[in-house]
């Protein structure tokens, strides 16, 4: 009988126990350290599509990141916004860089971006080369990615760098309004602006893509680098997927998207042929090497910097 009691009791123990672990809570998971905002300034051309996808699809916020992207009409404003800490980082180029690293600013370029700039003519011009733009009226934006195109356009035509009148009008949208009113003889455009003029009657004088150069970048402050490390990786996976689906996805299913949240004019929608887009990649040594010759050539910095001094490639390994 005793030996019934035992067992009854130590059963009854047992159950109140369970019943105890049971209502229990739960601790709950250790939440995943919260990511940081960033803010990415882009340009009104091609290189700044994905980052656009990226955004208007949800794959910054798939990988629990929140990007504020602000759009720039010119390199000055752009820049102007890096140095002055409203930017952790920007759609920008290989010469952007190396002047901030001569003004003491502190930046790296983290990858490569997919942009192209195309040199075209008016639509009443009569030219078949560069050779015909020699004295003529080419409208750039002066120091920039823009001015570096141009002059290796003149210079693989057999032109100086001083064979055309280079006129500098730095908004890209202004620039192109005065090559369609006929007030300038020619312009170097990024695209998608230059589809746009092309497609009202502009001719395809050279461009960075037949030259074989590639000087647009990403730029982040070293500071967005070292205190925001994850946060950027996070954004370089949402970009990858971004790429991934302007590879495979129909044209018709975006291309309203891009010309509304990218600021482009209307009638680029029919005309525009999207670059191939690559997964971000480090910077290729010559090309970088080539931007600081010429920089170096013009006397716009005094210093020869090295690849390791401008490229930060951490995030693209």
């Amino acid at each position: 009988m005793k030996k019934l009691v035992v067992i009854m009791l130590a059963t009854i123990l047992t159950l109140v126990f369970t019943g105890c672990a049971g209502n229990k809570k739960e601790d709950p998971a250790p939440k995943q350290s919260q990511l940081q905002n960033i803010t990415v300034g882009l340009m009104p051309d091609v290189d700044s599509i994905p980052f656009i996808i990226a955004q208007e699809k949800g794959y910054f916020k798939e990988e629990g990141l929140t990007v504020t992207l602000k759009q720039f009409k010119s390199a000055m404003e752009r820049d102007s916004a890096l140095q002055s800490g409203n930017l952790d980082g920007a759609i920008s180029d290989m010469l952007a860089e190396a002047f901030a690293k001569a003004g003491g600013f502190d930046t790296v370029i983290t990858s490569l971006s997919t942009g192209s700039y195309k040199m075209v003519a008016g639509k009443n011009e009569t030219v078949t080369s560069i050779q015909d733009l020699k004295g003529k009226d080419v409208a750039i934006s002066k120091n920039t990615i823009i001015e570096y195109v141009t002059d290796r356009i003149t210079a693989q035509g057999g032109l100086p760098a001083n064979g055309i009148n280079k006129v500098v009008i730095p908004q890209i949208p202004a620039r192109l309004e005065m090559l369609q009113n006929g007030k300038i003889a020619a312009a170097t455009l990024p695209e998608p602006l230059a589809t746009v003029a092309i497609k009202n009657g502009a001719k395809l004088v050279n461009s960075s893509d037949q030259l074989g150069i590639n000087p647009g970048v990403l730029i982040f402050t070293t500071k967005a680098v070292t205190e925001k490390e994850k946060e950027i990786q996070a954004m370089y996976r949402a970009y990858s997927k971004a790429i991934e689906y302007l590879a495979k996805e129909p044209r018709e299913n975006y291309i309203d998207l891009i010309v509304e949240k990218g600021g482009f004019p209307k009638d680029v929608r029919d005309a525009l042929v999207l670059p191939k887009y690559t997964k971000a990649a480090a910077p290729e040594q010559k090309d970088v090497d080539g931007v600081i010759a010429w920089l170096l050539e013009r006397k716009l910095i005094q210093k020869q910097y090295n690849y390791s001094e401008l490229v930060d490639a951490r995030f693209v390994r």
